[in-house]
């Protein structure tokens, strides 16, 4: 039976080779991107690997107002969402405060996702959350109270690596908070594709020996989308198939209940 799959981030790099797996199964996928001609390259290639055209949404994730217009949407158009793929993400080379009031980083790849997942869970039940996280989020620890960031301290890396430990700790609370939506999150590998700020960075995402193709990071998501839940665990961060255990600030219970707690606040308005 072909599943509703939702996946962000879905005009390019893991996003895009995973959708045009899911389309390859026969699965209705829904892509959602920010730039539109890379949304519209998409499509063509999503409608070329599963022989129809992919419902799709242009939405920035730097604006709570498009977050909230994006699952008016959805809600609207699907009466149950099988596997949210909260994959958007990205790296702001220079300190930015959004016009919702938040650092761009954290915004763009932990306060949108989680208030997208919170809007849709109706639809979740008894689905599924894949969130794409990254061994990175070991340089950065999220700070609850502060999610707007300090201009004066800012560093790209580490501001990058703390929304992906926000990701890990969103997927366990979520998984004590939810207990009828399994929740995963993962490390896609390094993977070939236009990541990063600065032209040092980006040639290296782009042509460094040994990076994992996105066709294989995205086998990994739709693993972890399409695997039976009694292979999984609920909550769990996975490395390749493996079950990991995150650096000690992701894995911090407190941390992720205040958190959670503050994005709430932040979002949920």
């Amino acid at each position: 039976m072909a599943s509703t799959i939702v996946v962000t981030g879905g005009s390019s790099g893991v996003g895009l080779a995973a959708a045009e797996q899911f389309a390859a199964r026969g699965d209705e996928v829904v892509l959602v991107g920010r730039d539109p001609q890379r949304l519209a390259d998409a499509v063509a290639r999503v409608r070329q690997a599963g022989g129809r055209e992919p419902a799709h949404f242009r939405t920035d994730f730097e604006s709570f107002t498009e977050v909230r217009a994006l699952a008016d949407q959805l809600l609207a158009a699907y009466p149950k969402i099988d596997v949210l793929a909260n994959n958007a993400g990205g790296m702001v080379g220079e300190y930015r405060r959004t016009a919702d009031g938040y650092e761009a980083t954290v915004q763009g790849n932990h306060l949108a996702p989680f208030l997208l997942t919170n809007l849709l869970l109706e639809r979740l039940r008894g689905g599924r959350v894949v969130n794409t996280a990254s061994r990175a989020h070991a340089q950065g620890r999220p700070d609850p109270d502060r999610l707007a960031g300090d201009p004066g301290k800012y560093s790209s890396w580490q501001a990058y690596g703390a929304s992906k430990a926000a990701n890990i700790l969103f997927t366990s609370e979520a998984a004590r908070r939810w207990p009828d939506v399994t929740s995963v999150s993962f490390h896609p590998g390094v993977v070939r594709s236009n990541f990063g700020t600065g032209r040092v960075t980006r040639l290296f995402y782009k042509y460094a020996p040994g990076l994992v193709t996105p066709q294989k990071a995205g086998e990994l998501l739709v693993w972890l989308a399409t695997a039976p839940v009694s292979e999984l665990v609920d909550g769990g961060y996975y490395v390749g198939h493996k079950l990991t255990s995150p650096a000690p600030h992701a894995r911090d219970d407190s941390l992720a209940a205040k958190l959670w707690d503050a994005s709430a606040a932040a979002t949920m308005r």
